[in-house]
């Protein structure tokens, strides 16, 4: 197996969330992947991947990738369904910290019950 196949699902990943300038080239016996990410959630998900496939410091990946937007976690658009506790769960894997949500997003949210549709919600940093 090709480390290019072995790490395939790191490079799917990368062009689902739609990376920009992404390069990959194998050079003695490492795979070096790179590009640029949306988010730094969007990052922290490849890095995850990475960490999933070839373990916490892999040998056989160099991986550089940057990140567009710095000036917040991610943006999330609001679904059917969703909740900022379900939000909070997605991003931060704990529902509780829906506050954090709700507190960068003042300027559009009165009540944190009221979320709509539509609503391009900041997700801040994790605290």
């Amino acid at each position: 197996m090709s480390l290019q196949d072995k790490y395939q699902p790191v490079l799917n990943l990368g062009e689902d969330l739609g990376v920009q300038d992404g390069y990959v080239q194998e050079e003695d016996g490492v795979l070096k992947i790179g590009g640029v990410a949306q988010t730094p959630y969007e990052k922290d998900l490849l890095w995850n991947k990475i960490k999933e496939i070839g373990g916490e410091a892999p040998a056989d990946l160099e991986a550089d990738i940057k990140v567009a937007n710095a000036d917040h976690y991610h943006e999330h658009v609001v679904e059917s369904g969703d909740t900022l506790g379900g939000i909070a769960k997605t991003y931060y894997g704990a529902s509780g910290k829906y506050m954090q949500i709700f507190e960068a997003n003042r300027d559009q949210l009165d009540n944190p019950d009221l979320i709509k549709v539509g609503q391009t919600l900041t997700i801040p940093f994790p605290e």
